[in-house]
């Protein structure tokens, strides 16, 4: 074993995506576990980092699907051809879909499925005769993924640079969170400041996640937001888009996670879930009434990419529904779901820096605040978030913070989103290192504050 498990940046030819930290060379994984070349064992408290390795690491049944496939027929394009595990891809999750979703587009990755999501919407107006619209509506705290596309929808200004000029104007509405808009009212009064901004005519899509996941972890707004929204798309005639890349396909103990909310959407896009970490592949999902305006209009859908319908993908996904079904993994997201919400809650009690333990299944967010007043951000140049993240990997826990954003809508956060195949044992394990970590953090930040806080003072 190497005496070294970090990569040497400067030496490795790889662009990272971060030049300053330490990274791990992992080798192998099992479960809920993944080893790195020295031989230490991390709890894999993400997913894989990602949330995509739902059913955890080393799933043998899944690997043999794939190469069964592949010894067969791994790859032919789907422009012109199409191939019996696409066909019955597409099937299985129309089986398990909301009611009333009829057809389905392969595609790669999320950022893909959510691109494709964008294109459809627009080709939806197109093919009605209404090519006035184009522009897109949505939350400003989101993330849907780091295309030009993708990016263009969030209103995360620390996102978008450098690449501002290259990004469509789309219009943003702020989160209905606890903080600022308990009800969901201030967020469709910015809806509607939106749509006249726009032109309602004008306006082809709302696009936003059903439950989030990094940007604002394990939040949905309140149930007057949706009602309010579902009566706009009535009234306007635009078309809600969800982003379920990280909720579809079980993650929040449902097979996609709009089927919780009081409005059904048009169209949706999900990918992590589907390969579950063991092939790229994401799908977007249409309700009858946007398949019949291609089949009644051009009688043709978007651009395609080079790996849309794969059979060796489509392979993993059949798999992955298949052990989903067979083990009752959505099941039991949903019912172990809120108690692995409590327990984190209650290891997390006592630290006045937690004002919040939210969940929906295996997809739980946990929100810090400055402990004077259990309300206010944090000063970002304490960097809480990442010294959570820092702390757990100390104690062999893979987590995911999100930093605070520049537009004010949100602070230090965590996200904790273990495999659905993660055993009790060691999920009780992941609190508890997790806690842990998060009073170390939390009595680092009792000392730097009021420095913090004074300095932020002075700068004003």
């Amino acid at each position: 074993m190497a005496s070294e498990p970090y990569v040497d940046i400067a030496a490795s030819r790889v662009l990272h995506l971060e030049f300053d930290r330490r990274y791990p060379i992992v080798v192998r994984g099992e479960g809920a576990w993944v080893e790195d070349s020295a031989g230490r064992r991390y709890l894999d408290a993400m997913s894989g980092g990602s949330m995509a390795a739902t059913l955890g690491h080393g799933r043998r049944d899944i690997i043999a699907a794939a190469r069964r496939q592949a010894e067969r027929l791994a790859y032919v394009h789907t422009e012109r051809l199409t191939n019996p595990l696409q066909e019955r891809l597409a099937k299985e999750l129309v089986d398990v879909a909301p009611q009333g979703f009829t057809r389905v587009r392969f595609v790669t990755s999320g950022a893909e499925a959510n691109e494709m999501a964008l294109q459809l919407a627009r080709s939806y107006h197109v093919e009605r005769g209404d090519p006035r619209r184009w522009q897109v509506i949505s939350p400003a705290q989101a993330y849907h993924g780091p295309t030009m596309a993708t990016l263009a929808l969030t209103g995360r200004p620390g996102l978008q640079r450098p690449f501002g000029p290259y990004l469509a104007k789309h219009l943003h509405i702020p989160p209905s969170t606890w903080r600022f808009d308990p009800t969901g009212q201030a967020a469709l009064d910015a809806l509607d400041r939106a749509l006249e901004e726009a032109g309602p005519d004008t306006v082809s899509a709302f696009f936003c996640e059903a439950i989030s996941a990094a940007a604002l972890p394990a939040y949905t707004p309140p149930r007057r937001f949706w009602e309010g929204l579902d009566e706009r798309r009535k009234r306007h005639g635009f078309l809600v888009c969800f982003d379920e890349v990280v909720t579809g396909v079980g993650r929040t103990g449902r097979w996609f996670a709009g089927e919780g909310t009081p409005l059904m959407p048009d169209i949706i896009a999900t990918a992590k879930g589907l390969g579950a970490g063991y092939a790229a592949i994401g799908a977007v999902l249409l309700r009858d009434h946007v398949y019949e305006a291609f089949a009644a209009g051009s009688g043709r859908a978007t651009l395609g990419h080079t790996w849309d319908g794969a059979p060796l993908s489509c392979a993993v996904g059949l798999a992955v529904l298949d052990v989903l079904r067979s083990e009752g993994l959505v099941e039991r997201v949903r019912d172990r779901g809120p108690r692995l919400r409590d327990e984190l809650a209650a290891a997390l009690r006592d630290v006045p820096m937690v004002r919040e333990v939210r969940g929906h299944g295996f997809l739980l967010g946990v929100e810090y605040v400055d402990p004077s007043d259990g309300e206010s951000f944090l000063p970002p140049e304490l960097g809480v978030a990442g010294r959570v993240d820092a702390a757990a990997f100390d104690r062999g826990l893979i987590t995911y913070s999100t930093m605070p954003t520049r537009d004010g809508y949100a602070g230090d956060q965590s996200l904790f989103a273990p495999p659905f195949t993660t055993g009790d044992d060691d999920l009780a394990e992941m609190v508890r290192r997790f806690a842990g970590s998060v009073r170390d953090v939390a009595a680092e930040v009792d000392t730097a504050l009021p420095a913090a806080t004074a300095m932020g003072r002075k700068a004003r």
